[in-house]
């Protein structure tokens, strides 16, 4: 029996929670780990079960449309300077770390008491 679009779909997403699952292992300093589509819509998204969320749903909406739209726009200058590695925003209390794939971008958040981000942006790139 072949698959429909709809399995094919929620197989999908099953394979990006599992990455999400796999970021969150990589340190307890992860706070979250997402995908999220070209529109900025989560597909999937995980919160580390001891952290309280820092943002709001409607800020957390807000936010991922800017970094979806940021990232939409950054594909055409791939030809000029080359495919993007990644993207770290650093704020006073956490790191972002954004990632894209294909059409996905990963959203990572990760403590700014983290002193060996290095290592986990390393691990990420092999995990995704």
């Amino acid at each position: 029996m072949a698959n429909t679009p709809a399995d094919a779909w929620k197989s999908k997403i099953v394979q990006y929670r599992k990455k999400c699952q796999s970021i969150l292992q990589l340190s307890n300093s992860v706070r979250y780990a997402g995908v999220i589509n070209a529109y900025g819509r989560t597909l999937t998204g995980i919160v580390r079960s001891d952290v309280k969320p820092l943002l709001k749903s409607e800020q957390v909406k807000n936010e991922f449309f800017i970094i979806s739209t940021l990232m939409t726009l950054r594909r055409d200058t791939v030809s000029a300077i080359g495919k993007l590695d990644y993207v770290l925003l650093q704020h006073l209390k956490v790191s972002i770390i954004i990632f894209q794939k294909d059409d996905l971008t990963y959203y990572v958040s990760i403590d700014r008491t983290e002193k060996n981000i290095d290592k986990i942006i390393s691990s990420i790139k092999k995990t995704i």
